[in-house]
């Protein structure tokens, strides 16, 4: 059996003056390279059980485990400075630069500077900002996605195999955490770190985790498995109240847009003439045609009457306005198209340029065939 990356054995966490434990004989193993999101009610624990990891409060009794060994006693400033740590209100210095915020680590670790100003451009880079834009920037002129970018880059900065995360998405709007989400399955699809993670919500829970921790109070584990697993086949009332009366819907997070196959209709350009527009839309049997820009990125729909039309395709036709991503789940797709007047969205990557394009029609043959327990998806 492969030795897990982290163990929490008999770990208990009682404050002074008070007689219940904030964390009660927690016995919990985090596998190498896996993401295990602690989810469950206010109060229950679980961002005590993730300051416990890296000792930022010290457990009252048990043992810390960290690749084999056991740091219950060890410095733990060493040990923080190999687990990342990500937190809901970021925490950056205001009166530093965000190069400056990203290199706090490495250069307590007297990394040479050069070394460091390649580190902080890699990670600004990896998480989708320009280094020549940001770098020389303070926290006070990002947003607050661009700020949580920060943050986790900050939290990356000395290349921790672990990275801790309390919350790391909930202070923000929701477009932005559902894009951030997306940006941080895609990391960790390069990265491969391991990552105990947060949270209050449980359908972040089952679109970040590949497995879930439900707790109760005191950080007692009422299930703990995959989150097909618990969804359709929860340990008990509990866990059943928790996941609450929209747990068959919530199956729908188990899928992504990259599980089913995607609609091409023709594309054309602002250069394709209308006449050979035309031609490709009555050849494809589509009831529309998608215009593209010059980097790929799409921008209206169009059908023959907008063809027909001696207006500007772009003014004339129905713009797309809804964009999807591979990593988006069945759940956000329908919701999203469901408020669409298209009824359609194109699905773009990463960089926004065009992949195809995903209707109600294409959901509906997968809706009608959720996935079983354990079922490879």
């Amino acid at each position: 059996m492969t030795t897990p990356k982290i163990s929490l054995r008999d770990v208990t966490k009682t404050y002074s003056g008070v007689d219940t434990p904030a964390v009660k004989d927690l016995n919990l193993d985090v596998a190498d390279g896996e993401i295990l999101v602690l989810v469950g009610p206010s109060g229950c624990g679980k961002s005590t059980t993730l300051r416990l990891i890296n000792r930022m409060i010290e457990p009252s009794s048990g043992e810390i485990i960290f690749d084999g060994e056991n740091v219950t006693k060890s410095d733990p400033n060493e040990l923080r400075r190999r687990m990342g740590y990500v937190i809901q209100q970021i925490g950056l210095f205001p009166h530093r630069t965000i190069a400056e915020n990203i290199a706090i680590v490495p250069k307590s670790l007297k990394w040479p500077k050069e070394k460091i100003r390649a580190r902080v451009d890699e990670l600004l880079e990896l998480t989708g900002m320009d280094p020549n834009v940001y770098r020389d920037r303070y926290p006070k002129e990002l947003s607050g996605g661009q700020a949580q970018r920060v943050g986790v880059a900050r939290a990356l900065g000395a290349e921790p195999d672990v990275l801790l995360m309390d919350e790391p998405f909930g202070a923000i709007d929701p477009i932005t955490r559902f894009n951030l989400q997306n940006e941080f399955l895609r990391l960790q699809s390069e990265l491969k770190k391991t990552i105990v993670f947060v949270t209050h919500d449980i359908d972040e829970a089952v679109k970040m985790g590949d497995r879930i921790a439900i707790l109760r109070d005191q950080s007692e584990i009422a299930q703990l498995d995959t989150p097909e697993a618990i969804l359709t086949n929860p340990a008990d009332s509990f866990v059943e109240n928790f996941l609450g009366s929209g747990a068959v819907l919530k199956t729908l997070t188990l899928r992504r847009l990259n599980d089913i196959q995607l609609v091409h209709p023709p594309e054309i350009t602002q250069q394709t003439s209308r006449s050979e527009a035309a031609a490709q839309l009555r050849q494809s049997g589509h009831p529309f045609v998608v215009l593209l820009d010059d980097s790929r990125r799409p921008i209206a729909w169009v059908n023959e009457e907008n063809l027909d039309s001696s207006d500007s395709l772009v003014s004339n036709s129905r713009r797309i306005s809804v964009k999807l991503e591979p990593e988006d789940t069945l759940q956000e797709a329908l919701s999203v198209m469901l408020q669409s007047s298209a009824g359609m969205s194109a699905v773009v990557d990463g960089s926004g340029q065009y992949l195809g394009t995903c209707t109600i029609q294409s959901l509906a043959e997968l809706l009608t065939d959720p996935p079983v327990d354990g079922a490879s998806l």
